[in-house]
């Protein structure tokens, strides 16, 4: 579990360093309409991905059986036809991100100061798009193979590049250019370029099994079909969760710009918390594959297990960390010119760290049921807890008063701004960890037929 683990957990670490570079970088250099611009691409670089988690879910899921199995061949077939179903959707998201971008834009409420520097930032970022692909699902079938060190790698390379280039630009160090906000997007897709052009690499010369095949690369129905059977609702799930929290941020879009300002900062500190969870998740998926896939449920059991015990044993350190010390956290990355940013959001983390434990539990467990191919039941359950649990608590909680649609009748609201809104998302990780843990605890994810 281990050996799984820890290069997830220093890959998460490289990830969240960029965004917190690129945090730093905009509370100190920039504007407070740039930090609530930052909030908002953190979530649209966390939406892209998962709308290929579609294809990687599945054949991390179906890899990890047949290397549990012992059928070589089928895990070959699993990581060319992956790759083929990746480009078919990058070519689909690319040209809906780059017609449709402005209207999502309106449709998200953010606030008008903060509108022109997310349009340059998308369209810098969106060219890139299909390398973001190539990272998502090759990284996912390595992993299924039980190699999290190719993708460990790939990230450092990845985020090296991303912080070089990004800091390089936004300041004007040596002979680059002062360029400022647009320079924090060119080291983003930098990054994201020479990321996928290492995962390519990897694929191409081969590695712990997986190579792509020329051969193996014409659009075979019967396995794509598999990979979406599995991967479909997982990917589903993974985009109804950022698109939820789209429509989440656009709640605290309407409170203005400091409120917007205050949630992108909690978010990005949050982001500590998810190094051990994702790390963890990662572990508990594929040991839970591929004991599956040998026949041994009850070391698959185990393996869970552990994984809970011990990534969530991590985030409560994490949340002990945003509890005490959530004031030295948020004036770290803030500047004298954003001070009133920093105060808003102490009493996030304070919310979150209570949150803590309750989303270790989903966090990992659902990350078991996908290993095993028991996507479905997630996908369940992340309805039932936004749309039932978040949103509308959100509503009461954050506004002063709400109407519901198509009655006109108004509804008193608690007016607690975005400190109510981040209750509602306390309620709704508690209620969802009740589920998956039912969902884990009856077993039925043990006879997943894949």
């Amino acid at each position: 579990m281990l050996r799984l683990a820890w290069p997830v957990l220093v890959e998460q670490l490289l990830i969240m360093m960029v965004g917190l570079v690129d945090l730093w970088l905009t509370g100190k250099f920039l504007q407070q309409n740039h930090l609530a611009a930052i909030g908002l691409m953190s979530y649209v670089l966390w939406l892209i991905p998962c709308f290929f988690g579609v294809v990687g879910i599945g054949g991390m899921a179906l890899i990890a059986r047949f290397v549990g199995a012992r059928e070589h061949d089928s895990v070959l077939n699993v990581a060319n036809q992956a790759m083929v179903a990746g480009v078919a959707m990058a070519v689909v998201v690319t040209t809906v991100v780059y017609f449709l971008k402005d209207s999502f834009l309106s449709l998200i409420q953010l606030p008008a100061d903060a509108v022109p520097p997310a349009q340059l930032y998308l369209a810098i970022i969106t060219p890139i798009i299909p390398a973001i692909m190539i990272e998502v699902v090759g990284i996912a079938c390595l992993r299924g193979a039980g190699d999290t060190l190719s993708g460990f790698f790939v990230m450092a390379i990845v985020n090296v590049v991303n912080i070089a280039v990004g800091a390089s630009l936004v300041i004007g160090l040596g002979p680059f250019p002062r360029l400022g906000w647009p320079g924090l997007a060119i080291g983003t897709a930098t990054g994201y370029a020479v990321g996928a052009t290492v995962v390519l690499g990897l694929l191409v010369f081969g590695r712990y099994g997986l190579q792509l095949q020329w051969s193996l690369l014409r659009p075979d129905r019967v396995w794509i079909r598999r990979i979406l059977r599995i991967g479909l609702p997982g990917g589903i799930d993974q985009t109804a969760v950022v698109f939820c929290h789209l429509w989440f941020l656009s709640i605290i879009n309407s409170l203005g710009t400091q409120a917007a300002a205050a949630h992108g900062l909690g978010v990005r500190i949050e982001s500590l918390a998810y190094l051990p969870g994702t790390a963890f998740q990662v572990a508990a998926a594929t040991l839970a594959g591929q004991f599956l896939g040998a026949g041994d449920r009850r070391r698959a059991t185990r393996s869970v297990l552990m994984a809970l015990a011990v990534g969530g044993g991590f985030m409560m350190c994490a949340a002990a960390l945003f509890f005490f010390q959530g004031g030295w956290l948020t004036h770290l990355f803030l500047g004298q010119q954003t001070s009133q940013t920093a105060a808003l959001t102490i009493p996030l983390l304070k919310i979150v760290a209570v949150a803590m434990a309750p989303f270790a539990l989903s966090m990992i467990l659902t990350g078991a049921l996908r290993g095993a191919g028991d996507t479905r039941w997630p996908l369940l359950f992340t309805f039932i807890g936004f749309l039932l649990v978040r949103i509308p608590l959100a509503y009461l909680l954050a506004w002063d008063q709400v109407t519901l649609p198509g009655t006109g009748i108004v509804l008193p609201g608690m007016g607690l701004g975005v400190v109510g809104a981040w209750f509602a998302m306390l309620a709704d990780v508690c209620l969802r960890s009740v589920l998956v843990g039912w969902r884990f605890a009856h077993g039925g994810w043990q006879h997943i037929d894949v």
